[in-house]
Formats: structure tokens, C-alpha cells, sequence
């Protein structure tokens, strides 16, 4: 059976990229994202929705992430949906769902004129 695991997302950074070297010398940058919904509820009230992704990338792709976005930034980002599971301290399985970069570009305009171009391909 066919599947497909493809996520694309616009929204801002919660927070700084934190960049990090692995035993192997490899970068590895981690970084929030957090988009916004506005909608009416049945009553026509205007109601704000947030929802938060957790972000990881590794290699050339960190470090350009790290170099050019800051808290705040919008990004446009690329990826796939990524599961990690673990076993805690106190024996409680736990488990959490994260996207893994594959590409990023900016959304700040550049000289007024053009999008910068993409960071990592």
C-alpha cells in the first residue's frame, strides 16, 4: 500500500533556533513554530486557535536555519511527520510528534522586491 508523508507549514518561531553538534560532528538545529486560525464559532463569534509544532533539522539545513531566523520570523518549512517514543524515568511510555525539515524559506521580503530565495534544497 502507497502512503505519503509530506507536511508544509507557514508560521512564526516561538523561540530562537538552538543549534547543537552531534558525537558524529553533524549539526542539529531545533526550533518551535506556532500558526494561528482565526474562525467564527456557530454563535459568529471570532475565535483565535494556536497550534504549536516542534521542528528538527540537521546538517547544512540547521545551520542555515540557525544563521537567518530568529523568535518571531515567519518561515515557510517543508517536511515530514517524525514519532519519537520513549520510556520515562517513572516507566510511563511517552511519545511525541514532530516534524523533520527537508526545506525552509524565508517570508521577509528582501530590497522590497523579491522573497529571499530558499535557505536549503
Amino acid at each position: 500500500m502507497a502512503s505519503l508523508n509530506k507536511v508544509m507549514l507557514i508560521g512564526n518561531l516561538t523561540r530562537d533556533p538552538e543549534v547543537r553538534m552531534m558525537t558524529s560532528g553533524r549539526p542539529v538545529c531545533n526550533f518551535g513554530l506556532a500558526m494561528n486560525r482565526s474562525y467564527k464559532d456557530s454563535e459568529g463569534n471570532r475565535k483565535e486557535e494556536v497550534t504549536f509544532v516542534d521542528i528538527e533539522c540537521f546538517g547544512p539545513r540547521a545551520e542555515a536555519v540557525a544563521r537567518f531566523f530568529t523568535k518571531g520570523r515567519p518561515i515557510f518549512v517543508e517536511g515530514r511527520l517524525k514519532l519519537d517514543q520513549w520510556e520515562s524515568k517513572e516507566g510511563e511510555k511517552r511519545s511525541h510528534l514532530g516534524l523533520y525539515l527537508i526545506i525552509s524559506s524565508s517570508l521577509i521580503r528582501a530590497n522590497k522586491k523579491a522573497l529571499l530565495p530558499n535557505l536549503t534544497r
